[in-house]
């Protein structure tokens, strides 16, 4: 008999059964056979999944609004947002419009595919909530949005009129505007309130006008639209004015001839022979205006011949007596003239300066003429007046290391004249060098550095110069310098 015919020996030992330790109870819904101490609320896995709708109160339908001018959408509650067809940021945009989601985790959301011209966007949502206390659900769902078109704010301006609500007209009638370039870098520096900024930075007077656009007769609103005309004094810095008489008296007895050294809340005139100072505030002169005398395209070159000291010092000025020739008359006649004036500090014998030729030179002003007909004024009316220092430059401008930022223009469809435009370079040329030449100007204004290459040719040309010393043009340190910038510019919006 072999080993597999012998059946296997069995234990009469007691069997005890294993004690259950858990209650079994019936699902109240499909009478499945559930375990009574997990379960949540009597019911199996598969009836909770049917009978809990963790999804209620999330909207399945909502609206998209798009506009068809700039292809944008609305980003609640007023932003405007590009987003591609099926993008994440189109994704993002839809996920905000509905109510609800926040009780709930997002696992997993993507659209589905719907025609381009049904105006249907789908989205398919999975997301997860607890139930029950220890029971957690995962359901996926479609919602549909309907796209509705909406035309944004900044298309509804492009194409509907009196959309502005305020136009500053800003004027200066003189023949150059280096007045205005000084003002256009203020406005680049401080961005505030623009007529009250105005009033704040230059001598100016406002005029304000309203037109009506539309009222409400029911609620009494009314909708304007404002305009306001901001005239600048017809007078710049180096500007050879004559203030009347009896104005120059109420202003602390200043000579009524005199310079325009600053150009700022107030005019700041001096008199070269004196070095007496006087501010004439906005109200002062707008109650009586006047026009310069002479501004600084008529400044004629002069080359000291002699210059003496006179030991009298105001600030930075310091009065002297000089003895100049026009640069013209060199080496033709020997005419010189004696005059006094307030650069004692930099200028010295063989400098080139510019001043303003009274001698012979006729003026179309009451002002001046009441000065020359006045007993107490006639005599002190000088041949010369010094304005500035001359500094020989090379005839091809060198290029600077820093630049000024400018402001976006709209030139339209007509760009300006050639001699328009060499007189804008001019004028801006003038005003550049002024920035390098007057430290307060200077301090008023935001210097950028310009580009790398343009550093590194200064940097060469300042070591040739130096050399030779036949460049004396102030130079601009680099720790005055700001970090470089984009070009502001205008674009067009399709």
């Amino acid at each position: 008999m072999s080993a597999m015919d012998l059946d296997a020996p069995i234990s009469i030992a007691p069997r005890f059964r294993e004690q259950q330790t858990g209650a079994t109870i019936l699902c109240c819904n499909c009478g499945a056979a559930i375990d009574g101490t997990t379960s949540a609320g009597a019911l199996c896995h598969d009836c909770v999944k049917l009978t809990v709708d963790i999804s209620q109160g999330i909207q399945r339908e909502a609206t998209l609004h798009f506009c068809r001018d700039c292809e944008r959408w609305l980003l609640p509650p007023a932003s405007w947002s590009v987003a591609a067809l099926e993008s994440g940021e189109l994704l993002s945009i839809c996920l905000r419009k509905l109510r609800g989601l926040h009780k709930v985790r997002i696992i997993d959301a993507s659209f589905i595919w719907t025609e381009p011209h049904s105006r249907r966007v789908k989205v398919k949502l999975t997301i997860q909530a607890s139930a029950f206390e220890g029971v957690v659900l995962q359901q996926t769902f479609e919602v549909e949005y309907i796209v509705a078109y909406q035309q944004c704010p900044d298309c509804a301006k492009s194409y509907t009129a009196n959309t502005w609500r305020a136009c500053v007209q800003v004027r200066q009638k003189v023949p150059h505007k280096r007045t205005f370039l000084y003002l256009e870098q203020l406005i680049l520096k401080h961005a505030e309130k623009f007529v009250d900024f105005l009033s704040s930075v230059a001598p100016v007077r406002t005029k304000k006008s309203q037109e009506l656009i539309s009222m409400d007769i029911h609620t009494s609103t009314k909708s304007y639209k404002f305009s306001y005309s901001v005239e600048l004094v017809p007078i710049c810095k180096d500007d050879l004015v004559a203030i009347p008489i009896k104005l120059a008296k109420q202003i602390g007895n200043i000579s009524p001839l005199g310079l325009c050294y600053r150009v700022g809340t107030s005019l700041n005139i001096i008199d070269p022979n004196t070095l007496q100072t006087a501010d004439i505030s906005t109200p002062i002169y707008w109650r009586a205006p006047f026009t310069s005398l002479a501004d600084v395209q008529e400044l004629t070159e002069f080359i000291i011949m002699d210059i003496d000291p006179m030991g009298v010092q105001k600030g930075k000025w310091l009065l002297a007596e000089a003895t100049v020739a026009r640069a013209t008359d060199l080496g033709s006649n020997d005419q010189t003239f004696y005059t006094r004036t307030h650069l004692g500090h930099i200028l010295h014998p063989g400098d080139s300066v510019m001043g303003y030729m009274l001698t012979g030179t006729n003026f179309n002003s009451p002002q001046f003429d009441a000065i020359e007909e006045s007993n107490a004024y006639s005599s002190q009316v000088p041949d010369v007046v010094l304005v500035k220092k001359f500094y020989a430059r090379k005839k091809k401008g060198k290029s600077r290391n820093w630049r000024l930022k400018r402001m976006a223009k709209d030139e339209g469809d007509l760009l300006p004249k050639k001699a328009d435009q060499e007189r804008i370079d001019r004028d801006y040329e003038m005003f550049l060098r002024d920035v390098e030449e007057d430290t307060e100007l200077r301090n008023t204004v935001a210097l950028y550095k310009a580009e790398q290459q343009a550093k590194k040719d200064a940097e060469a040309m300042s070591v040739v110069e130096t050399s030779d010393g036949e460049d004396e043009t102030p130079k601009i340190d680099m720790a005055e310098l700001l970090d470089e910038f984009d070009e502001l510019e205008i674009q067009d919006e399709q």
